[in-house]
């Protein structure tokens, strides 16, 4: 009797772009199947200004993840690329998760969401987030109601946060992504430069400690990062738009921004493996969030052109 051979299944390899409204949850969905954190987050909306790219390796199969910033109602130039991002990447990736609250019924901007990524053309997965934060009955009429939103190639209820049935979703991922050679090497995390995470951590930290407008008010550029020695030493300027946001910023006695700059310094080392002397600096800068030169330092791409990164 001859032995069967059994065929090994084809590589897979292809990009998902992850998008939604501002905080459903993509961001930290996006941290769970990359196994760390490549994307900050926080409680308020808007956190994700940039597209994140993120690879994903599994045995015979390597996903390419796009985070995108959450599609909303834009009122600054800001706002308009972080939008324009999100949209111009649905036709970037080869499938499509749409990730909402299981908690919130949808509403208008859905709408105009599914108008978006029906257009594109691509496979859609609805990832209904926030599971842990409702009791298991409420699930399925939830399910049931945004079954009727659009068409889905599958819907799948889980928890970014918990990490419950995040699994389950990645094997849908997998199973829908086109037959390839792996596009990145095996020790590849992001396309993103350092300086890039730098700035982001500061800003995490920012959004943390400060309440009302001054989260949305902030932007964060690294005017300087030199490595000497043993040291990297990082000076950072934050933008705010009025005189009073920087007072805020600062603290009494300074010890808002001493408190923000040491956590953001101790993430910045385990970040980069080596010690850091990080200064920080507010500088009030008008309406900074129409400047386009100052909005491209941030790597935030033009509104109505054509995005960087990979296509």
């Amino acid at each position: 009797m001859g032995l069967v051979m059994s065929e090994t299944p084809p590589f897979r390899c292809g990009f998902v772009t992850v998008v939604g409204r501002p905080n459903v949850g993509k961001s930290t969905l996006v941290n769970r199947l990359v196994g760390q954190k490549v994307a900050i987050v926080s409680e308020k909306p808007q956190t994700t200004r940039n597209r994140i790219l993120a690879v994903v390796n599994r045995p015979g199969a390597q996903l390419v993840l796009f985070d995108t910033p959450g599609i909303h109602k834009p009122e600054h130039e800001m706002n308009r690329r972080m939008v324009d991002t999100a949209v111009k990447s649905i036709g970037q990736g080869d499938v499509v998760v749409w990730v909402n609250e299981v908690t919130e019924p949808p509403g208008p901007g859905d709408a105009f969401i599914e108008r978006l990524i029906r257009k594109s053309g691509r496979p859609v997965v609805l990832a209904l987030n926030k599971i842990d934060r409702v009791p298991k009955p409420r699930i399925l009429p939830a399910l049931e109601t945004w079954s009727r939103v659009g068409r889905f190639d599958d819907i799948v209820p889980l928890s970014a946060l918990k990490g419950d049935n995040v699994d389950r979703l990645e094997q849908v991922l997998l199973g829908k992504l086109p037959e390839s050679a792996a596009l990145y090497p095996n020790d590849f995390l992001t396309d993103l430069p350092e300086r890039f995470f730098v700035a982001e951590m500061i800003r995490e930290r920012i959004l943390h400690h400060t309440r009302q407008e001054i989260p949305y008010v902030t932007g964060v550029v690294i005017e300087s990062f030199k490595e000497e020695g043993s040291l990297v030493r990082i000076h950072a300027a934050i933008f705010v738009e009025r005189d009073n946001q920087k007072g805020i910023l600062i603290g009494r006695g300074g010890a808002m921004l001493k408190t923000v700059g040491s956590e953001a310094r101790q993430q910045i080392e385990a970040f980069l493996g080596t010690k850091v002397f990080l200064g920080l600096f507010v500088k009030v800068r008008e309406h900074w969030r129409e400047n386009e030169s100052l909005l491209g330092e941030m790597g935030l791409g033009e509104s109505g052109g054509r995005l960087g990164g990979g296509d």
